[in-house]
């Protein structure tokens, strides 16, 4: 199950651990160490939910996203 994108993960990353955010918006993990990458957060081992989110509560037009610093803001398609 993915969980929701909280920046206290991305602070929280171990010390040979960075992350990619691709064009659509996921956020990956990459161990520098291992030179390897993984949809999985190192330490909670859940994948984070990123990018444009259709929500059914939200006025017909307009989707839920995140910013590549995690915060989240609503978009107008």
């Amino acid at each position: 199950m993915a969980a929701d994108l909280n920046p206290y993960w991305l602070s929280s990353l171990p010390s040979s651990w960075s992350y990619g955010v691709t064009r659509d918006g996921r956020i990956f993990f990459i161990n520098e160490e291992a030179k390897s990458t993984t949809w999985l957060h190192p330490v909670t081992g859940e994948a984070v939910i990123t990018g444009h989110i259709k929500t059914p509560d939200l006025p017909t037009g307009w989707e839920e996203g995140y910013t590549f610093e995690g915060a989240r803001c609503f978009i107008k398609c």
